[in-house]
């Protein structure tokens, strides 16, 4: 009975004992809480690409690179090398090894210094959270914060703070950073030889940094690799002995760094943003860019975007073209800036114009100086061409055809169907939608364009480019699929009509469009292909002018360059067109299809793209009105022009088709053809009163000498029967404008031909050739 009241007794002691130490601990826990992991040292921001490679990270305030990894992020090689190097009991010991502890300080009484530390895991960690002195009062702190942490934490947490926290040398910690910022690479992707280096950095982070000390860091390297002989096969040791220590030079990365300040500042607390961006294709694009500026005068940029049209996915964003030349404005971000698109939008007004059956790809339109209530547009080359098809007009970017489609399509309705295809426009503060829309009279930006853009390889659907994996597709309908697909390939390939003489040159599968704004503000290529959508933009970001660069000579070299840099950028070479996309013959001047009007109306054939098997009529006559078809008699005998008032011979009935007065001074003998016969003898001509135009002061076919050592010659001209602006052109440019009764001085600079035609407000003219020798 006494054995068994002095063992109970005991047991009651113990007992006590235990719950004191408990209570001591847990008051002593709550005296003393453990820090908190983080608050003190938060986790850097990294924006990455798609396949991990750190396009930017933002350090903490100390400008530590530290980012955020979890225990599966991390390759199970290099959480071998750690716990078999640093701490081969971590999954069994309470934080503290006894043994390793033991032998640490035999070490230290034998040789009188530091031989081992003794510290486990779990106390480097506490070292990490609560810095201590390296001194023995230092030394027991850190092993109850150590005793503490495995109270409070699981094994596999206690790893992943190692894993995010343990120093790597310089303002690295955590081997993410260490990984990336050494090794080019996520830590994810580790080799023997490399988890076996970054697992020793920590014991002397600064002395075995691998960027300055590669010798010192592949003796620790190796001393690890020999330890491993237990856990990994004798030839990968052997095989990893082997490879050289390599480390890239610790630099903050910096691609995409616009794009990585955007989604920094969406990044809602995520420590870890990962974007859609193709590494190596950014990298090229970003070195094209600088390449080009290098060439543009000083304050100028560039921008581009690449987008895949699958996706919608941002595969390359450049908001400038270097981020670290002030000089150039390029911390501001191009892709987003709102600029004048100048002519970008002219293919989604003939596609709008298609589906809306106003115009089929060859329709006729009228290339010369007009005025569209008071809006007078011109081209960008000054000059203009007569009769032109739609898919001449966008082909050459012509200005005043653009401007005879939008006035009849409606402003409103156009900037309308844009924003409800996802393409916003912004307009001056209290302006509203008007004619000159079409030439660059509203803002928008280079992300808007690329997403509408993308609508020609799309079916006719636009999208919002999507910046990362998680982004929503931001879908709109923007254009049918057939008017996608004719204006599509009239961009590739001209039309019907460019297939087959095959003049424009184009590389096969790329159709793009180029835009200039006013006084060479902005210059502009948007190009797409089958899987791509590329957008480029030249100028100043503060909107000076850059005279003499535009779209075709600045930006479109530009953007082919990054075409040639895609992977498969062109696909397909040959497309089917929708099942309500066919071809057929179309007759100038009125536009109906070659089977529907009789020969005598049908001037000139185009071969055209009709959607929906329509052939519209071309737009009506706003100088002659009425319908565009004159009927008259002839004389049955001589075929002349006559009436009953002035013949005797049967009369029969006859009609020819009436080009739009516009075009009247522009047309050729070929296009002439049709016009009724002269009048025959003794039959008055039909004029209604409305008298002709004459030219007065030249004469055709006159002949004009230069003096020599004189001035060039000019001639003063004038004009009877004209009504209110006369306007003046010469070899097909408009030179000027003025009253009726001012006429007009031409001048003869050069030796040649010169076609002069003066034509006023209601369409009528007259023209003179006079050679000058």
């Amino acid at each position: 009975m006494l054995g068994w009241a002095r063992a109970s007794r005991a047991v009651r002691v113990a007992l006590a004992a235990a719950v004191g130490v408990g209570v001591l601990a847990s008051v002593a826990d709550s005296l003393c809480p453990l820090p908190t992991p983080g608050r003190s040292a938060p986790f850097s921001l990294i924006v990455t690409a798609r396949d991990g490679t750190p396009l930017r990270a933002f350090p903490d305030k100390l400008y530590i690179w530290r980012n955020p990894i979890t225990l599966a992020q991390v390759s199970p090689l290099y959480v071998e090398a750690v716990i078999g190097y640093e701490d081969r009991a971590f999954w069994w010991h309470p934080g503290v090894n006894p043994f390793a502890l033991v032998r640490a300080a035999a070490q230290w009484a034998l040789h009188g210094h530091i031989v081992s530390g003794g510290s486990t895991i779990t106390m480097q960690v506490a070292r990490v959270i609560d810095p201590t002195p390296h001194t023995l009062t230092g030394k027991l702190h850190q092993v109850l914060r150590a005793l503490q942490l495995e109270a409070h934490f699981s094994k596999r947490e206690i790893l992943t703070l190692y894993l995010n926290y343990a120093p790597m040398g310089g303002v690295l910690e955590g081997v993410d950073a260490a990984s990336r910022a050494y090794l080019g690479k996520p830590p994810s992707n580790l080799s023997h030889a490399e988890a076996a280096m970054l697992a020793v950095l920590p014991q002397a982070p600064s002395l075995l940094r691998p960027d300055r000390f590669p010798e010192r860091a592949r003796r620790a390297r190796d001393k690890v690799l020999q330890r491993m002989t237990d856990r990994w096969p004798a030839a990968v040791i052997a095989d990893a002995l082997t490879e050289p220590v390599y480390a890239q030079t610790i630099r903050e990365p910096m691609l995409a760094p616009l794009l990585a300040e955007r989604l920094k500042r969406g990044a809602h607390g995520k420590l870890h943003v990962t974007s859609t961006i193709d590494a190596d294709l950014q990298s090229t694009v970003e070195a094209l860019l600088l390449e080009r500026v290098r060439t543009l005068p000083r304050h100028a940029s560039c921008a581009a975007l690449v987008i895949d049209n699958a996706t919608l996915e941002t595969r390359a964003y450049a908001g400038s073209a270097d981020f670290g030349d002030l000089e150039r404005a390029s911390h501001v971000d191009m892709v987003r800036a709102w600029r004048s698109p100048g002519s970008t939008l002219k293919p989604f007004l003939y596609g709008f114009a298609l589906d809306a059956g106003i115009i089929d790809s060859e329709s006729l339109l009228s290339d010369v100086p007009q005025s569209f209530g008071g809006y007078q547009p011109g081209n960008f080359e000054q000059s203009f061409s007569g009769a032109v098809s739609v898919s001449e007009a966008l082909t050459r970017s012509l200005n005043v055809p653009a401007v005879q489609v939008l006035d009849q399509y409606g402003p409103d309705r156009f900037v309308d169907k844009l924003r409800q295809g996802g393409l916003t426009l912004r307009f001056p503060r209290g302006a509203t939608p008007n004619l000159a829309v079409i030439l660059g009279g509203a803002d928008t930006t280079l992300e808007n364009l690329v997403g509408a853009y993308a609508s020609l390889a799309r079916g006719g659907m636009a999208g919002q480019p999507r910046l990362t994996p998680d982004a929503p597709r931001d879908e709109h309908r923007m254009m049918s699929a057939g008017a996608a697909f004719i204006v599509r390939d009239i961009l590739e390939t001209g039309g019907p009509l460019g297939r087959a003489i095959e003049e424009r040159g184009a590389p096969h599968g790329i159709a793009w469009k180029t835009g200039t704004s006013f006084g060479f503000r902005d210059a502009w290529a948007v190009g797409v292909t089958d899987r791509y959508t590329v957008g480029v933009w030249i100028g100043r970001p503060d909107g000076t002018p850059n005279p003499g660069y535009f779209g075709a000579n600045a930006a479109t070299p530009l953007m082919m360059s990054v075409f040639a840099a895609l992977p498969d950028a062109v696909a397909t070479l040959h497309r089917e067109p929708p099942p309500d996309v066919t071809q057929t013959q179309i007759c100038w001047p009125l536009g109906n299809a070659v089977d529907t009007q009789p020969d005598t109306l049908c001037a000139a054939q185009r071969r055209a793209w009709l959607l929906g098997g329509v052939a519209p009529p071309t737009f009506p006559d706003p100088v002659r009105g009425g319908e565009p078809i004159l009927r008259y008699t002839v004389d049955a005998v001589s075929g002349l022009r006559a009436t009953s008032d002035c013949t005797d011979h049967p009369l029969r009935e006859a009609e020819s088709p009436l080009w739009p007065a516009v075009l009247e001074p522009w047309l050729d003998e070929r296009s002439r053809r049709l016009d009724p016969p002269r009048w025959a003898p003794g039959c008055a001509p039909q004029t209604g009163g409305a008298g002709r135009l004459a030219i007065t002061g030249a004469s055709a076919g006159e002949v004009i000498q230069r003096a020599y050592g004189a001035a060039p010659p000019q001639v003063r001209l004038g004009v009877n029967g004209a009504r209110g602006t006369v306007g003046w052109l010469v070899n097909g440019m408009l030179v000027g404008r003025a009253a009726a009764g001012r006429g007009w001085t031409v001048q003869f600079p050069q030796p040649g031909d010169y076609a002069i035609t003066a034509f006023d407000e209601s369409g009528r003219y007259d023209r003179v050739t006079v050679e000058v020798r």
